[in-house]
């Protein structure tokens, strides 16, 4: 199954390296390959490295791609953990 859904980055910090963390391990649980796409640049959601190279502060418009067997699930993780803002104070 292959799903496109777009999310906003709504935490303060944006997606700094504890949150970009945060969204690597969460991605790593699944089988799903994870995409996530800024403005026609595309990181791997499994590489920090990557999703630090977005530079996605608060506001951003993210496009996540999930495709595998595990997709629907992998999707709503990451939903969650995003609109929850990294289980970060604010």
């Amino acid at each position: 199954m292959k799903l496109e859904k777009s999310i906003t980055i709504i935490n303060k910090l944006g997606l700094h390296a504890r949150a970009a963390s945060k969204l690597v391990g969460t991605a790593s649980r699944f089988e799903s390959q994870i995409i996530i796409n800024r403005n026609g640049q595309e990181a791997d959601a499994k590489s920090i490295m990557s999703i630090l190279m977005l530079a996605a502060s608060q506001g951003t418009e993210l496009t996540v791609t999930v495709d595998g067997a595990d997709a629907e699930d992998a999707w709503q993780q990451i939903e969650t953990l995003i609109n929850n803002r990294f289980d970060e104070a604010e």
